[in-house]
């Protein structure tokens, strides 16, 4: 999807750009696949606040997809292709040869009028969902299952696409987006092809507005607090020390180590995404 850019009539608008949603078809969602979506603010059922810097924004109705593509042998035909608030990929309408309807995460190259199809016997085509035992070697694929049944959990951002590497035993290995290689059951779901809107993560957002108009609130730096508020705070001018980023609980902030050998699921990952090395 083309990303649009703006005159500069203001500072802000020198850098701002969106989706020009030219490729939608539908504005309205379907009233029986949708349900209201209750805001939380980053706060737990005691009202404390859990999740800093949310709050506010535009409100939103969740669009209920089927992960799960369980109608198998049915045809469906794609009669519309839609915006989502709740996720950066946009969403196809399927109206099945029995009159069901469902939505799903629009592939990239999928358009209106398009057939789609779930089930073992069905084409390598984009859109349609298989398990990964009748999908050739080397296949991109999205809307991947994690357990059999459960429903797709792997790969499903705008843009996102994996590859089916080869098959072994009951695991078939696939390569995610990030680059580890792991064992997947081989009858887990999968999509063919890759995600669409693929240039969402070339937006620029360009003022303070859109952030607050998404639901995220301002955030402040720790290194301009006080000493007593975050352990980066204090000091003369910009002084940074050697501490590492972390959080006002000592937390580092880019993260940390939190997988353990002894997790189930540790001995499935082949090649890990950030040593690059085989397990």
């Amino acid at each position: 999807m083309p990303v649009k850019s703006f005159n500069p009539y203001t500072p802000s608008r020198r850098t701002m750009q969106m989706a020009d949603f030219s490729n939608l078809t539908k504005k309205a969602p379907e009233k029986r696949l949708v349900k209201g979506l209750r805001k939380t603010g980053g706060r737990n059922n005691t009202g404390m606040i859990m999740v800093r810097h949310i709050g506010g924004g535009h409100r939103r109705l969740y669009r209920t997809i089927d992960f799960k593509r369980e109608k198998f042998g049915v045809p469906a035909r794609v009669a519309a292709i839609e915006y989502d608030p709740n996720r950066n990929c946009r969403i196809a309408l399927l109206v099945y040869a029995d009159g069901d309807k469902r939505y799903i995460p629009a592939p990239l190259g999928l358009n209106i009028n398009d057939t789609v199809e779930s089930g073992p016997q069905a084409e390598i085509r984009v859109g349609n969902a298989l398990p990964m035992v009748n999908i050739p070697d080397g296949t991109f694929i999205h809307a991947i299952e994690m357990i059999p049944g459960k429903g797709a959990q792997f790969v499903r951002a705008a843009g996102a696409m994996a590859q089916l590497m080869a098959k072994e035993g009951n695991y078939a290995l696939v390569k995610m987006p990030s680059g580890e290689i792991r064992k997947l059951l081989k009858n887990c779901m999968a999509t063919i092809g890759q995600v669409g809107n693929i240039e969402h993560n070339t937006i620029t957002l360009g003022k303070a507005g859109r952030k607050r108009h998404l639901g995220i609130k301002p955030t402040v730096r720790g290194a301009a607090m006080n000493a007593t508020d975050h352990p980066l705070g204090g000091g003369r001018g910009h002084s940074k020390g050697n501490n590492v980023p972390r959080s006002p609980w000592n937390q580092p902030s880019k993260g940390f180590k939190t997988r353990t050998k002894s997790k189930i699921w540790s001995w499935m990952i082949v090649q890990d995404r950030r040593k690059n090395k085989v397990a």
